[in-house]
């Protein structure tokens, strides 16, 4: 009798296949005569005997397991020995794709700032790219212990290390709090690093990491996209007195009557307050200029060489008093001061 004389043939493949799955584990079962092992695109078959690895099948077709498969697992005592009953084997099939998720904060992380002594309140989502690197390292660590593993599985570990590598990254090298889109760049790298760090060990490894977007509170926001108006227009100290005043009047500056809204609105309450009295300042200083520009004429004026006009055959009397500058109409005496004029 031949290998397997008498036992009905199955068909080994990822009967459960699902693009979202990491791998999935054929097991429980006899490998019997004329049994064929089917691997589709994107997988790996991984034949394990004893929780070991006994070999590896990358390239996807459909094989007949005791002429092709068998002769590549001269390890496996069951076949080495010649027996003649089924084997039970175990058959691991690994996705090799790169997985993409998807994650966000689930509450807002309160990053360490001066500008605000609670912290400031920021969110943030983007994508995570991992594909299996290491099937030795996967069985000892997950496989050994699991029939499959799921993208969700590994999606729950790295969203759980997520909230405090972004605040150490975020916190690191003093960022510009108010634009962090600007840093993403790095601070994605960095987190890359790290989350790669703690799932190499299991045999996964973090191919990307990308931060989409961060949100701010809808007050910083709002005064964030206000400073950046600001640059496109000319007075810009003029355009920020304005912008505070119409903000306030429709009582918009808060989104309501939240703590953070009404400190920055007495924040800015109290910088335009200082404003106003330095521009009011400014304003009294140049009309007294102005107004003792206006009097220096004046007061010069009788010091100015004056027209005299003649007195019968005395001596010429001037038409302004010299002194304070009266008209004389003719007289020897100004009328107002006394000052002899003749």
């Amino acid at each position: 009798m031949g290998l397997f004389s008498g036992q009905f043939a199955n068909v080994v493949e990822w009967e459960e296949w699902n693009e979202e799955m990491i791998f999935w584990k054929w097991t429980n079962k006899e490998i019997k005569k004329g049994s064929r092992l089917i691997i589709k695109p994107g997988q790996d078959a991984i034949f394990l005997y004893n929780g070991k690895i006994e070999g590896i099948f990358k390239d996807d077709g459909e094989y007949d397991i005791e002429s092709q498969i068998i002769p590549f697992l001269s390890t496996l005592k069951g076949f080495k020995f010649g027996f003649n009953s089924g084997m039970r084997a175990e058959v691991l099939f690994v996705n090799t794709k790169e997985f993409t998720i998807k994650w966000g904060t689930k509450g807002p992380i309160m990053i360490p700032t001066p500008q605000l002594p609670g912290g400031m309140p920021i969110r943030a989502n983007g994508t995570a790219n991992f594909k299996v690197s290491d099937y030795i390292t996967l069985i000892d660590k997950i496989a050994g212990v699991k029939t499959e593993y799921t993208v969700d599985d590994v999606k729950l570990r790295i969203t759980s290390m997520l909230d405090q590598l972004l605040m150490k990254w975020i916190s690191k090298e003093g960022k510009d709090m108010f634009n962090l889109q600007a840093n993403a760049f790095d601070i994605s790298n960095g987190i890359k690093t790290d989350l790669d760090m703690q799932t190499s060990p299991d045999g996964i490894s973090i191919t990307g990491f990308n931060i989409m977007n961060f949100n701010y509170p809808e007050e910083v926001q709002k005064m964030i996209t206000k400073n950046a108006a600001q640059s496109m227009v000319g007075d810009v100290n003029r355009y920020q007195t304005i912008s505070m005043t119409d903000a306030m009047a429709d009582g918009k500056l808060g989104g309501g009557n939240s703590t953070m809204g009404n400190m920055a609105e007495m924040m800015m309450g109290m910088s335009m307050a200082n404003q106003m009295m330095g521009n009011m300042g400014m304003n009294n200083g140049m009309n007294q200029q102005q107004q003792m520009q206006q009097q220096q004429p004046m007061q010069q004026q009788p010091m100015q060489q004056q027209p005299m006009q003649q007195q019968g055959g005395n001596a010429a009397v001037p038409k302004f008093c010299p002194n304070c500058g009266t008209p004389t109409n003719g007289a020897k005496f100004c009328s107002n001061c006394g000052t002899k004029l003749a």
